[in-house]
Formats: C-alpha cells, structure tokens, sequence
C-alpha cells in the first residue's frame, strides 16, 4: 500500500510539499527552517517527514521517534537525536560541552544549566552543518520527555543564520505548549477527488460504489484511514456493500486495524514486537539479547516485516507510530511485565542504569524495595542532569513500589517535593496523599503538612498559604529546628505576598512568631540570617533593621558567588522565592538587586525548577525595568508568562503592569491594572494590589496627570508592601507637590528619608535628594536636584537619573535658566525616547519646547530601528563583547550574531563596531 502517486508524490499534498521544499532550499542556501506539522493520527505526518528525508540529498540526517514511554527520562529523546553528532562533543566550548556531558549521563556533575544544554546543542547543530546542511526529523513530538521538548523548542526559537532544517511533527489534540509560536502547518484531511483515487490505487478487488462513497465519508481524507478501512472489510463487504461502520475515534480504529494483523502473527512474532514496542531506543542488538533471554529466534522478525508493520535495519522502525501504540496499549499487562523485564536483563546497569531501573519498574509485580531503590538512585541522578520533573517521575515510583511503610512515605514526601520544584501539582498531591496514608510519626506529618502549604501557595498564591505554613512550623519547631525555621521563612514569604489582602496571621504574626521560636544554629545558615532580617524589619522597624537587612544580602549574595552546590544555594530560592528578593529594593541597593535576580534565575534553571521560574523570571524584569531596558523585561515577561500557562499557574502579572506603567501605554495599562487588581483580590495576593496601585501612579505622573498619580499613590502607602513602599512614596510626593499638596509631600518625604538615610546607598541618596528638591525653596533646590544627579549616575537605576534630569530640567525652566534647561531636558528626553517610557519623554518634549527649542514630537532612537534582538547584539556589540561572548549571553550561536551584526550595519549605516557606541546614543528623527 502507498500514499504516493504515480510520479512517486505525495498524493494531495503540494501546499505541504511545497512548505516543506522551501524549509530545504533555505538551508541550501545558508538559512535555517523550524516547521511544525500538526494533524490528528493517520494525516500522514509521518509520511511528510519521509518525503523530507529523501529529498534532502546532500543533507546530514538525524531523527527521532517520541515514545510515550520515556516521557519521565529527561532529555532521553534529545539524546537519541543528536547521538549521530556525538562525535563532534570534543569541538563545543567546554562548559558547553560538560552540560551536554552531563545531561547525557556521559560524565557525572552537578546539574547543568538548562538553557547551557540549549546552547550546546545549537552549537552541535550548528558545527554539524559547516560542511552540509541538516535536516532534524521529529516525530511523535508529543511524547518527547519534557526536558527535550524544552531545550529542542529553545535551540528552534534560535536557528537564524544556520543551513539547519529542524521538522516536529505533533498528533492533535496535544496540550503541550513548548512549540508554540513556532512556523507551524496544519495537515488536513485529503480532498475528496484525491481520497477517491488514493482509495482506488490500493484496493485490488470489486468495491462497491456505496461502500467506496461510504469509506471516503468515514475516512474524512484521512490517508491512513483510507489505506486501513479496507483492509478491515471482507470482499464481500467491499463488493456488496453489506459494511457497518465503526462508530469508534479514528485513531481508536486504526490502532485496532493495526492490532488484528498483530494478532495474526505467530506468537514468536508477537512476543518480539512487543518487546520492540517496549524499547523506545530503536537499539536491534539489545532487542535481540532481550529476544534471546525469552527464547524467540531471529527468525520471529520475518512475519512482522512482511506483515508491513515493522523493518528490522540498523535500527527498530515501526511502519507508524500508531502500530507501536496499537502494540503496547492492548497487551495484557502480564505480556507488558514480561517485555520489559527482559529488557531490564538486556540493558547493561553501568551504561545505562536509569533505562533499566524504567523497565524494571515497568516490569514489577508487585512492591520490590530493590526496584524502588533503584528507582531512587535513579532519580538522584536525574536530578543532577536537571532532570527535576523526571526526578519526580523516578521518586514517585520508587515510592509505590515500596513495601515498608517506614520507607514509602520518606519516599513519598521526597516525590512530592520534587513534583513541586516541577511544577507538578497532579502527582504531588498523589504523592502526599500516598504519604497520608501512613502510618506517620509527627515529624512526618509535619512535613506532610508543610508541603501542602507549599504546593498551596505554589498555585495559587492566596492568603491561606501563611496559616499554614506558620501551623506546620509550630508542628515542627519541638522535631526539627532548621526545617521549623525553614518552614517560617516560607510563612514570611507568603504573608509578603498576601500583603494588605492577607488574613491572620500576617507578616507580623509570623515574626513574633520567629522571634519567640527556635533559635538559629551556629553558624548560621542564610535561611537563618534572612528569616532574622525580616523578622527584625518587621518588630523592630526600617532604621533598627538595616544592618541585619545587610548582613541578610551579604550572605544570600555570597552563597549564589560561591562555587559550592549546597542544598541552602538553591532552597532559599526554590522553596522560598519571595523572602530574598525584596530586600534589596528595600534597602535600594541596586547592585544586590541584579545580583539576586540574575542568581535566582539562574539556580531555577539548573535546577529545571519551572514551578519557581516564572516568579524569578518576573524579579528580573522588574529589575530591567528600572534600569531602563524594557526590551529585556519584556522578553522576561513573554518567558514567565509562557511557563505559567503552561503549568496552569496564576500568572505573575505584576511586571507587566509596571512595564506598562513607564511606557505610558495608558489604555492597555488601566486594562491590566484592572483586571490584575479583580484576579489577584480574588486570590488575596495584596502585594501584586499594592505594585498595581504603584504602577497606576507612575503612568499619571508620567502623563502629567497629577491628581490620579497623587490618588494612586496614596492608596499604594495605605500598606508596607516589602520593596514597593519606598517607590510608591517617590510617586506620592511628586504627585503631592504638583497637586498643591505640600503637607502631604511633606510627611511622605518625611517616612522615605527614614529610609533612605538608614540606607545609605547611591540610588537612596539620589530619590532623597530628588525628592527633597521638589519641596525646597530656590535657594536650596537647585543644590538638590545636582546632588540628586550625581548619585543616580553612580547607580544602575536609569529611569530614575532622567526622571531626576527631567524635574532639574523643568525646574531650570521656570527659574528661566533655559539654556541650562534645554541640557537636561535634552538629556532626559533622548533617554526616555530610547528606552520607551512615552509618557516622560513627551513631559520632557513639552518642557524642551517650552525653553524654544524646536523638538519633533516623535523621534525614533537609532536602536529603535532595530529588532529586539538586533538591539541586544548591538548594545554587546558595542560594549566590546566579541561574537562568542555575545552568543554565549544570549543563547545563540557565533554565526547567528555575525549575521544579525551585519543587518545592525545596514540599518545604522556604520561600517565597525566602533562607529556603534555614537550611533546608539543619538536619537534619529523620524
């Protein structure tokens, strides 16, 4: 049977056919292409990788078959895909090439970076395709495990400037989110008049007009539909129209097709194809030791082949997926059991342990602790390539095949832990309910207790998390004294979080609570040191608590600088990941800021902790930008918004909002702003209300429109939300004291100076001056607002330097200093244009055209010419970084960045990267 015509074409398939030639001829000619096919089950999706494959003469091959199960072996799939290229392993950068080392069980180490295994592998792909194009050929994408899909969906969104064809093929329905946004092409059924001749070319007997007419209807232009309906009739059925449809879902029917000529196999024959069908590997030699070890001969292999369902070459390949499935789903779980378990003998334990550990699993009867044992070996290494979801997968496992009570729960409370950091909330209530089942001592029922507080809040986010957690510290604190302290940061976190909407207890419960509670050991711990800080911001004040906010920075910071792989490295951040973050903006230390936001997502990544990702995501943005590069945030935002949709998390709005904010972006602002402060009130989360609140006022201020600045502002000080307060008091006494306010500037400024003289930072000292100047007299403002200048040029908080540039400026103004004006307006303005905040730069024009300046209304800074890409590259480009460096930042290969730099060239106009740092500093006219 064939869907070809009889050119040798694809039957009704020129707009894919032509899809996919365009996808090889730009890799012919030094492009790359990223297509995903989507189509339900039989489409011929399958057939369309093949016709690739064959006409990408000259091309090196590679491909890869998702098996549904090796969805928990991380990065399992990944590996069979670039196992051709291995060779090449030695010509990667070396932290490029030990990520992959290590992701791929090569070499031991601690778990790699996530996107650093991306990077590597676009390297390998890039320096496989040197010498000749390369197609990649992924079928089943659906099936990949989760750290493939990811890392092949990263090294996608980066083929640029490679002659590299990379082909998913995905059956529908699928709720994997990692493809999309990919170029994708939607395969649909076959024509009518192509149906009818696809039908005719492969049925050799008398078919009856209305049994034809009936199977093309059936078959909806399903080519496998059409090949396989027949096949499933007697002749009489096909010539005397005597059929009764199958009211069964055409997949169902095909898998069924598929297992009838299975089931007419000898039993030689079956038992082999099963065993195949268990082995997701394609690997014929271990399949043959396996056949050996239950007595099938090689010759089991000839009806198989003949039957059309599978061919037995250098590797295992099924004529269709769907007959693998048809295989495996329908044996009997005994015939399954047996499968595996001689593939378990099969597989060496010293090459790959964690496949044989899956298959003995796979193969278990009943509960054997030495399976689960392997199993929880298994899962240690897993999580040291990353792996955390196949980490939770191994551990969930091992803790139902465990026979001891005592061992099953440890085992079952470990499992959902780690189902947690994964973003698995499905399998970690599994996991505690299994663990409830008991019998559980205290201590355990603890823990139970506090990781349901966890996944609570992980969630949703609410403001039932800090009960809870707070009630399992209590539990705690008599039967573990580090985890009862863990168990309180993480209710001091949540209380941050739940802010003004939060129920008893709130953040102060949780101190008083901290401080009367266990002490912290000696030394301490971080944990240990940032719960006191908090503590003692909280009981004893802003000014009685700097100096412990401080010795709390200097020790999350030294432990992220630090080499080391200790398990408070990457708890603080995973299991807590509100606490640390706050303290920086608290204390306006900027440099603290971007080191604790930049480690943060870096340790989540490591970990391949997408439950606490997106939040870290979003901590950076919001550092980016005040620091005035929105192109940054926003790529943050797109990352973290992403992730939690496809975790079916709360999204993380509140980066958005304060993006929105600056870019005076007023209608799509207030939409937001809305809708956040109705979502986020119905989960209870009051500090993203409060940021809300804050965001509203710095889009009014921005406009110019003070008296909805001033209201906004007013309600974001109604509460101390950690990190947010000091800011919205900055919008307050702007607002204030241009709404004819001075009294209520005057006592906001007088709680921002309690803070920002405890401080002491460049950034505090610059919003105190600033601030302050905006309530003097004449004679002592213009002092201010220099001061304010020179400690916000030591900072990196731009957006806050030209704010200070624009009121000097509009202050210069109306002392009539124009020329003096028309400086820091200038400056301002050209600042504000190229990052993106309108509604100042606009304030800023106003000014400049007010002192008689000739201002165009709407400039474009050079940069803005470029995409956002383009104007990453530049900014390194021009700051001295070579391509390498560059590629390595960004997740890119070198040839990607030189091709961007040369479109960066044409655009500016410049020949070097010398001419940049000029061009980029100077706004263009429009």
């Amino acid at each position: 049977m064939s869907v070809v015509g009889a050119r040798g074409e694809l039957r009704g398939r020129r707009r894919e056919l032509a899809s996919l030639e365009r996808a090889l001829a730009g890799a012919r000619s030094g492009g790359s292409a990223v297509l995903v096919l989507r189509g339900e089950a039989g489409i011929g999706k399958t057939a369309l990788l093949e016709h690739a494959a064959r006409q990408a003469i000259g091309f090196h091959k590679t491909s890869v078959v998702g098996v549904e199960s090796e969805l928990e072996l991380a990065f399992a799939s990944l590996h069979q895909l670039c196992a051709p290229m291995l060779g090449r392993l030695g010509q990667l950068p070396g932290p490029q090439r030990a990520a992959l080392s290590v992701a791929f069980g090569l070499h031991d180490g601690e778990a790699p970076n996530r996107f650093l295994v991306g990077l590597a592998v676009l390297s390998l792909l890039a320096d496989t395709a040197r010498d000749h194009p390369l197609v990649c050929l992924v079928d089943d994408a659906q099936w990949l495990d989760d750290a493939s899909t990811q890392v092949l969906a990263f090294v996608a969104r980066r083929l640029q400037a490679e002659p590299v064809v990379l082909i998913f093929a995905v059956r529908e329905p699928d709720e994997g989110r990692d493809l999309a946004g990919l170029p994708e092409l939607i395969v649909e059924g076959l024509s009518e008049p192509d149906a009818r001749g696809l039908l005719a070319s492969n049925v050799r007997v008398p078919l009856d007009p209305l049994v034809r007419d009936r199977i093309v209807a059936e078959a909806h232009g399903n080519p496998m539909a059409l090949l396989q309906l027949p096949r499933a009739l007697t002749p009489a059925e096909l010539a005397c129209g005597f059929w009764v449809p199958d009211r069964r879902p055409l997949a169902s029917f095909l898998e069924n097709t598929f297992y009838q000529q299975f089931r007419s196999l000898p039993e030689d024959s079956r038992r082999l194809l099963l065993t195949a069908a268990a082995d997701p590997t394609g690997d014929v030699e271990l399949l043959w030791r396996a056949a050996g070890l239950q007595e099938t001969s090689m010759d089991a292999a000839a009806p198989a082949e003949a039957a059309g369902l599978v061919a037995f070459g250098t590797r295992v390949r099924f004529h269709n997926p769907l007959v693998r499935s048809a295989v495996y789903q329908r044996a009997s779980a005994q015939d399954r059991r047996a499968a595996h378990r001689a593939l378990a003998e099969a597989t060496d334990p010293r090459l790959d342990p964690d496949r044989r550990a899956w298959h003995r699993a796979l193969a278990a009867t009943w509960p054997d602790e030495d399976v689960a044992a392997d199993l929880e070996r298994s899962a240690d290494r897993a999580r040291g390539r990353g792996g955390a979801a196949a980490a939770a997968s191994f551990l969930q496992r091992s803790a139902e095949l465990t026979p001891d009570p005592a061992r099953r729960i440890p085992r079952a409370l470990a499992a959902a832990r780690a189902g947690i950091d994964a973003g698995g909330a499905d399998q970690a209530y599994d996991m505690l309910a299994l663990a409830e089942a008991g019998p559980l001592d205290d201590l355990q029922r603890a823990r139970l207790e506090r990781l349901r507080a966890r996944l609570l809040f992980a969630q949703v986010r609410g403001s039932d998390a800090p009960r809870l957690l707070l009630d399992a510290a209590q539990r705690l604190a008599p039967l573990d004294t580090a985890t009862a302290r863990d168990a309180l940061l993480e209710a001091a976190g949540a209380a941050i979080f739940a802010g003004r909407l939060g129920d008893r207890p709130g953040l102060r419960e949780v101190a008083e609570a901290a401080r009367a509670g266990p002490p912290p050991p000696s030394p301490p711990r971080s944990v240990d040191v940032v719960l006191d800080s908090v503590t003692s911001l909280v009981i004893d004040g802003y000014p009685g608590s700097v100096d412990a906010l401080r010795r709390a920075l200097h020790a999350v910071r030294q432990e992220q600088r630090s080499g080391t792989s200790g398990t408070d490295k990457r708890w603080l951040w995973l299991a807590c990941p509100v606490t640390p973050e706050p303290l920086a903006p608290e204390l306006w230390d900027d440099e603290a800021w971007h080191e604790l936001v930049t480690g943060a997502v870096r340790i989540a990544r490591e970990a391949g902790a997408l439950g606490v990702l997106p939040m870290a995501l979003t901590y950076q943005a919001c550092f980016h930008v005040h620091a005035g590069d929105f192109d940054t945030a926003s790529a943050l935002i797109d990352e973290a918004t992403a992730i939690s949709e496809a975790l079916g998390s709360a999204p993380l709005t509140y980066p958005s909002l304060v993006l929105s904010a600056w870019q005076a972006q007023e209608s799509q602002a207030m939409d937001l702003v809305e809708a956040s402060i109705k979502d986020v009130g119905a989960r209870g989360e009051g500090r993203a209300l409060g940021l809300a609140e804050y965001a509203t006022a710095v889009l009014y201020n921005g406009l110019g429109r003070y008296d909805a600045a001033l209201a906004a502002a007013a309600r974001a000080c109604e509460y101390l939300d950690l990190g947010i307060f000091g800011w919205a008091l900055v919008e307050l006494i702007e607002a204030a004291a241009r709404s004819g306010q001075p009294e209520v500037a005057a006592a906001a400024l007088e709680k921002l100076t309690e803070r920002t003289h405890a401080s002491g930072t460049a950034w505090a000292a610059g919003v105190e001056a600033c601030s302050r100047a905006l309530l003097s007299d004449d004679q002592h403002a213009d002092a201010l607002y220099r001061e304010a200048i020179d400690h916000l040029g030591r900072c990196r908080m731009t957006v806050h330097l030209a704010r200070a540039r624009l009121l000097y400026g509009e202050w210069l103004r109306r002392q009539n200093r124009r020329q003096e004006a028309r400086e820091h307006l200038r400056t301002a303005y050209e600042t504000f244009s190229r990052i993106g905040a309108a509604g100042f730069a606009e304030r800023a024009r106003r000014e400049l055209q007010a002192t008689g300046e000739t201002v165009r209304k709407r400039t474009v800074s050079a940069i803005a010419e470029l995409t956002s890409q383009e104007a990453q590259i530049a900014r390194l480009a021009r700051d001295g970084n070579t391509n390498s460096e560059i590629a390595a930042q960004l997740f890119i290969s070198p040839r990607t960045v030189e091709w961007h730099l040369g479109n960066v060239f044409t655009k500016l106009g410049v020949s070097s990267r010398k001419e940049l740092r000029s061009v980029l500093l100077a706004p263009k006219p429009a």
